[in-house]
Parts: structure tokens; sequence; C-alpha cells
């Protein structure tokens, strides 16, 4: 068990004086003054305590929390783990004629990578392959409904997530059977700043059902900050905000109603376009387990990416859905059962799980809570994993090169020399990872900043100055 170390007000004795030097800047910043701040240094290979301030004080991690989801389904799952997606019929098929009289289903395992942007090969859906597969085996005509099945996950947002994030893209929620990572697109056009913004396009849109948009976004400005508002698993939607001016096809992306009839309705096209007749009415999804679904036949199955470079997408583009369904998949469908496999896994490793609150896997939540010792230890831990450190390592982003990293300590030696995963929700802000320094030693480290009163540009300097001293250590 990794041992505990109290922290102190004053900067502990035995850390470098720049470092000292950073701190007693933070104490005496006024954009800090009513400011949480911790930070906790490890020797990456033997846990030995480098540096320290404030390490057992709970924090909110933003996405700095994915290092705790995905390392434990590596190491759980192993990195060669695959989702399946199965193609079952119900009924009886006759390969004479090529009718099936009876059901088509796809039936999801929570595969976050299906026709996801991050995997595309090439422009052909991967239902347009599907359809080929079953026209090579005889099928003709399908008498039955498309289903596309959804119920290996439970459905449902987590409970802390806020109004102004679950219909957005980044709070797509996980789904059994995921679908062009579980977002659509809403194309503006706008004009001169302070005019109205004028909704163009969605895309894909349901051909058995409208999504409706109620658009109040103006013109102004020079980033994206419209938010979309509703029920995520409903089909209206209110979009507030701004936008710059002057764009056209200006795209504001969204979280998807319904990834498993979206599935279903591409399937469905597909198999009309390679010649299969179905009934366009009988397209439908499905969430809730279902035992008249049990009696099928496998028709072939489907392999995702392995699980290294689904966790290589989800670390590097702080991916919340592919989080997501990583801890549902370790509950076999339940997040709360999945909270519970990664904290039982962490404390076998001989981790506190007492520093550490998961309210969802993700990090989008106000209410997750970890200490920067808590997330230095487990690097530290993964670091010694010889199965899975290569793997986790080579998800995080690069300093100065790549992700969210990409603008952090350029023409610095800590470029190409740390890994961090970042976070970032409204005013939290943290970096997590490990740098080697100057003298060639690995070290592991977390730093936390909660309820500063700058803007959050400033607040990342302010941490960039500390990231790049770790490398003198």
């Amino acid at each position: 068990m990794y041992s505990r170390i109290l922290s102190f007000f004053l900067f502990p004795f035995f850390c470098g004086a720049q470092i000292n030097a950073i701190l007693e800047e933070w104490k005496n910043d006024k954009d800090l003054e009513n400011a949480s701040v911790g930070f906790c240094v490890l020797d990456a290979k033997t846990s030995s305590l480098i540096a320290e301030y404030n390490s057992h004080l709970a924090l909110i991690p933003a996405s700095t929390l994915k290092i705790v989801t995905t390392s434990a389904a590596l190491g759980i799952l192993g990195k060669d783990f695959r989702y399946e997606t199965k193609i079952f019929h119900t009924g009886t098929f006759d390969k004479i004629t090529g009718v099936l009289n009876g059901n088509l289903i796809i039936s999801g395992s929570g595969d976050p990578s299906l026709q996801s942007e991050n995997f595309m090969r090439d422009s052909t859906l991967i239902t347009s392959r599907w359809a080929a597969i079953l026209k090579e085996k005889g099928f003709k005509e399908i008498k039955g409904q498309i289903i596309g099945d959804a119920s290996f996950f439970e459905r449902a947002v987590p409970d802390t997530w806020i109004w102004s994030d679950i219909s957005n893209y980044f709070g797509a929620t996980a789904c059994g059977l995921s679908f062009m990572d579980n977002k659509f697109k809403i194309s503006f056009s706008s004009n001169e700043p302070g005019s109205k913004a004028i909704v163009t396009n969605i895309y894909p849109q349901y051909f058995t059902t409208t999504i409706t948009v109620n658009s109040a976004v103006i013109a102004q400005g020079k980033e994206d900050e419209a938010f979309v508002y509703g029920d995520p698993f409903l089909y209206a939607k209110e979009v507030n905000g701004k936008i710059p001016p002057n764009k056209n096809n200006y795209e504001v992306e969204a979280a998807l109603p319904d990834p498993g009839l979206l599935c279903a309705e591409m399937f469905y096209s597909a198999l009309v376009k390679n010649g299969i007749r179905c009934n366009q009415k009988s397209v439908t999804s499905n969430y809730k387990k279902n035992d008249s679904l049990l009696k099928k036949q496998l028709i072939f199955t489907h392999y995702s990416p392995t699980l290294d470079l689904i966790v290589l997408y989800t670390n590097l583009k702080s991916n919340n859905q592919y989080c997501e369904a990583l801890l549902r998949t370790l509950g076999e469908g339940s997040a709360k059962a999945g909270i519970n496999v990664v904290k039982n896994y962490w404390q076998k490793r001989g981790l506190s799980t007492s520093e550490l609150f998961m309210s969802d896997a993700s990090g989008l939540a106000r209410a997750n809570a970890v200490t920067t010792f808590f997330q230095s230890a487990l690097l530290s831990e993964v670091y010694r994993d010889s199965l899975n450190y290569k793997a986790f390592n080579s998800s995080l982003p690069i300093a100065g090169k790549s992700g969210s990293m990409s603008n952090i300590g350029k023409n610095k030696f800590i470029e190409n020399n740390m890994r961090a995963k970042t976070g970032y929700i409204s005013r939290a802000r943290g970096y997590s990872g490990y740098v080697k320094t100057r003298a060639g030693k690995d070290l592991a480290f977390s730093v936390l900043f909660n309820n500063y009163n700058c803007s959050a540009k400033e607040a990342k300097l302010k941490i960039e100055k500390f990231l790049i001293t770790l490398s003198d250590l």
C-alpha cells in the first residue's frame, strides 16, 4: 500500500528552488487567493516522493480523470481486446429463395468506434460492408424488422452531468450500439455581426423521424460559443449562443438522440442498395432486454480495432463518449458497476481509493474528485506495468506536438519529453502524466487547479510554468 504523506501549507524542504519560487508566486497570486491547488511529483520507477503540495487534497480533476479509467481498462481487458458487433437473424432463412422470415438484428456490445471518424479508413460506410456480406451469403429479402439492438448498455446520462453539456457532442452518451460517434452536425450560415445565424443543414438526418432545431444563434466573436439544449434522447433541440460572422456551412456538433436507430437505418439503406428487399417502416431500435430477441442465429461478427487504439483516441482527443463506453464495458452495461470495477482494480494494485471519488468515467462532471497523490501513484504503478505501459503512455498527448499538449512547452526541454492528459471544465484545469528530466529520470506528476479567478488561458499559463520546471528536478 502506498504510504500516506501529510501536506503542509509551507512547501516541503526537499524540493528545488525553482518550484519553491513558483509555489510562492501562486500563494501571492490574486487570481489564486480563493483557489484550491495541489500537485504531486513521484519518481515513476520507485514511487518515491520528489515534490508535493496539498497532494492529499481532493480536487476536481476534469478530463485528467480519464487516466484512471483508460489505464484500468487496459489492465482488466488487455490491450488486444476487441468489441464484437454481431448480426443475427430470428425466424427462418431459406437459402434457396434467399428470403428471411424473421428479424435482422444488429447486436451491439458498446463499441464506441463503430463508424467513428477516428477509424474511417475510407468513405465506405461500415453498414455497406455488412450489406455486401449478407448479399454474398445469399440474402435477397428481409420480411421482418431491422433492429438496432443497443440493450447491452443501460440507456442513461450520468446524474451529475449538467444541462448545458448533455445535448452537445462532448456530452454524447455511451450507447450499446454507438454509431458515427453518437453525434450529428448542425450547419449554420452567418452574416454581419449581430445578425441571426441561419440553420442550413442537419447531418445525418433520420428518415423514420425528424430532428427539429430551434436556433437563436447570433453572429458574434471569433469562437464557437453555440450550445445545444434539450432532452438527449428526444428530437427537439434548442441552440443558443454565438458563432463567428460571415461563415458558410459552419458546423455545431450535437449529441445524437438514438444511435441504434441511425445504425439500423443506414443498414437498411445499404441492404436496399445491394438489391436486398426490405420494408422501410420496419426499421427500429431497441434499448431494453428483450426475451424475444434471444432465439436468434448468428450471421457474422464485426470486430472493433484493438483496445490500445481506442484508448489512444480516448486520451489524445479527450473523447468523453469513448471513455464512458469503456466504463460501461467494465461494468457489463452499468456505469455504477463499472466505477466499482475500476476502484476495486486500483485498490488491489495498492492505491487508496479513499482518495478517488468517481461520478463518471471521463471527468465531465464536477462531482468527481481525486487527489494529485492518487493520480501520480497510479501513473507510477502503470509505469511498472510491462504489459500495458507502452500502450497507455502512447495515448497521452506530447508536449509541444500533439493533442491538447501541442501548445505546451514549445521550444522548451519538455517538448517531446513530456506526455500528459490534460483536463478542463469551468474553473478547473489540470495535467497528469510523465516527464523525462534533463538528468534522464522519469517522473510521474499531477497538478490540479480549482476555482481560480482568472481566465482558463491564464490558468494554463500559470501551470505551464510549473510543467516546464519539472524537467530540472
